[in-house]
């Protein structure tokens, strides 16, 4: 049965490392959340190591920026895996080939196309339309506020070509300050209803863990499952790829679910044991707001 806590602090002895969530947990998409970014640091002064996974299509060098903008100090983190990152070395590995057509907000986006130093004989990718392309890299939709829908004559198409979509973002929504938007995961999941195949790799699937087990190797000696917490507002994504990474979990109900799970300070227990319940996922630790 999963835990309601009061603050990070009641549990972090346990662990050695933390795999963070962004989005919802320690920004809100326009500004930093203190509270969430003092128990980063207060964890971090008392030896523990912050690894940042983020479904973010953004490699981790832009993710960083960003969370400068946003106001996130440097202090409350060590590293950071992003979906972005794990997709993109997919890419220049040819798994959607070599010419692509691009889904997502190409100001935003540019940088996922930037040349990788990690593969070994990378493609060169070429951005075609869509009735040259061998491939779609989806970073997210070309308008966010869009029902996914709106694409489905060119994945009707796509499929009929026996295109494969790779998702760089997994997620379905996300709110950006008090504004809920589609992201990249939205359109996948159309894609694949429709009978088209779409490549994830970010969470909750194993390649993003994969990256962040990496990192945390490039700066101290890798934890065991058990000395891992995983913390995310994400039932499907966090939480779910938790549970498949057997590391523990702490639910953020204050993000995505606050109205399903009554959130106010914190989450109103019938609610939240009905909706694990219902979803079958079930955290290990539970908590309105990261503090």
């Amino acid at each position: 049965m999963t835990r309601i806590i009061d603050t990070l602090a009641d549990i972090s002895a346990q662990y050695d490392a933390l795999f963070v969530d962004l989005w919802g947990c320690v920004h809100d998409g326009v500004r930093a959340l203190p509270s969430a970014c003092d128990a980063l640091v207060a964890y971090r002064q008392q030896g523990g190591t912050v690894c940042l996974v983020t479904n973010s299509p953004k490699p981790r060098k832009g993710v960083a920026e960003q969370l400068e903008k946003f106001g996130v100090p440097r202090e409350a983190w060590d590293t950071i895996a992003t979906s972005g990152d794990s997709a993109r070395a997919a890419m220049y590995r040819g798994v959607v080939g070599q010419k692509v057509w691009f889904m997502g907000e190409w100001e935003r986006d540019e940088e996922f196309f930037e040349p990788i130093q990690v593969i070994d004989n990378p493609v060169k990718i070429e951005l075609v339309e869509l009735e040259d392309a061998e491939g779609i890299v989806c970073c997210g939709p070309f308008d966010p506020m869009a029902d996914p829908a709106v694409n489905r004559p060119e994945f009707l198409y796509a499929k009929q070509k026996g295109l494969k979509l790779l998702c760089a973002n997994p997620d379905i929504v996300v709110d950006r300050g008090e504004t809920r938007e589609w992201c990249a995961g939205a359109l996948a999941r159309l894609y694949t209803d429709m009978g088209g195949e779409s490549l994830y790799f970010g969470k909750p699937h194993p390649p993003i863990y994969d990256l962040a087990r990496r990192r945390l190797r490039e700066i101290s000696k890798l934890p065991d499952n058990d000395r891992i917490l995983a913390i995310g507002d994400g039932l499907h994504t966090d939480i779910e790829g938790a549970q498949g990474e057997d590391i523990d979990s702490l639910y953020i109900t204050g993000g995505l679910a606050r109205e399903i799970t009554k959130t106010t300070d914190q989450p109103e227990a019938d609610a939240l044991n009905t909706y694990i319940e219902t979803e079958m996922i079930t955290p290990t630790f539970a908590i309105g707001q990261l503090r």
